[in-house]
């Protein structure tokens, strides 16, 4: 027997062991934007994080940049733009 996948709320934050997620589809703009900036900031321990959005947030790299952190878009669930953010070393 399959599990169905678990529906996330817009805006939500979960750990799982390839880093923290958030998902952020579903947010009206500037949202998205505001919720990875503010959890890039928040963190004390530089952990990979996996941002669930619904297409390429191209603003956002500059900012990441900006903040010492890289993204690279990885696998996601069919309509979904998934990237992985990591603090460069």
């Amino acid at each position: 027997m399959s599990q169905s996948p678990v529906t996330r709320r817009a805006g939500e934050q979960w750990t799982d062991s390839d880093g923290i997620h958030i998902e952020v589809r579903g947010l009206e703009a500037p949202q998205p934007f505001v919720q990875i900036i503010k959890l890039v900031e928040a963190l004390a321990v530089a952990s990979p994080i996996v941002v669930h959005h619904n297409r390429d947030p191209v603003p956002l790299y500059a900012e990441l940049a900006q903040r010492g952190w890289s993204a690279q878009q990885v696998p996601g669930d069919p309509g979904e733009f998934r990237l992985r953010l990591v603090k460069d070393a």
